[in-house]
C-alpha cells in the first residue's frame, strides 16, 4: 500500500519540478514549432487561395478574350461574305450585260445575214415558183 509520509511530498515536488522542466525543455519548443508550422500552413493556404482566385480571374479574362475574338472573327467573316456577295452580284450584272450586248449584236448580224441570203435567194425562189407553177398548170406563164 501507499504510506503517507515525507517521501510522498518529496515525490510530489519532484513530479512538479519534472513537469515544469519537461514543459520548459520539451513541450514549449514543440508547441512553438507546431504553432510556427500552423502559421506557415495557414500562410500557404492563403497563398493558394490567392493564386486560385488569380487563376480564376485570369481564366475568366482568357474566356472573355476568346469570346470577343470569336465575335470579332464572326463579324469579319460576315463582312467578307457580304463583300463577296456584292462582288458576285456586280460580276453577274457585268456578265449579263455583256451577254445581252453580245446577243443583240448576234441577232443584228444574223438578221443582216438572213436579209442578204433572202435577197440573194429571191431570184432563185422566183424561178422555182415559176417552174412549180408551170408544172402544176402544165403550161408556161
Amino acid at each position: 500500500m501507499i504510506n503517507v509520509d515525507g517521501s510522498l511530498f518529496i515525490q510530489m515536488v519532484n513530479f512538479v519540478v519534472l513537469i515544469w522542466a519537461l514543459n520548459f525543455v520539451l513541450y514549449r519548443p514543440i508547441r512553438g514549432i507546431l504553432a510556427q508550422r500552423r502559421e506557415k500552413v495557414e500562410g500557404l493556404e492563403q497563398g493558394i487561395a490567392t493564386y486560385e482566385q488569380d487563376l480564376s480571374e485570369k481564366e475568366q479574362a482568357i474566356q472573355a478574350g476568346i469570346k470577343q475574338a470569336r465575335e470579332k472573327g464572326q463579324k469579319e467573316k460576315e463582312e467578307l461574305e457580304e463583300q463577296a456577295r456584292e462582288q458576285e452580284r456586280r460580276m453577274m450584272e457585268q456578265i449579263n450585260e455583256k451577254a445581252r450586248s453580245d446577243m443583240a449584236e448576234i441577232r443584228e448580224r444574223v438578221g443582216r445575214e438572213v436579209e442578204t441570203v433572202r435577197k440573194s435567194l429571191q431570184p432563185q425562189v422566183d424561178q422555182f415558183a415559176d417552174q412549180i407553177s408551170e408544172k402544176i398548170l402544165g403550161r408556161a406563164l
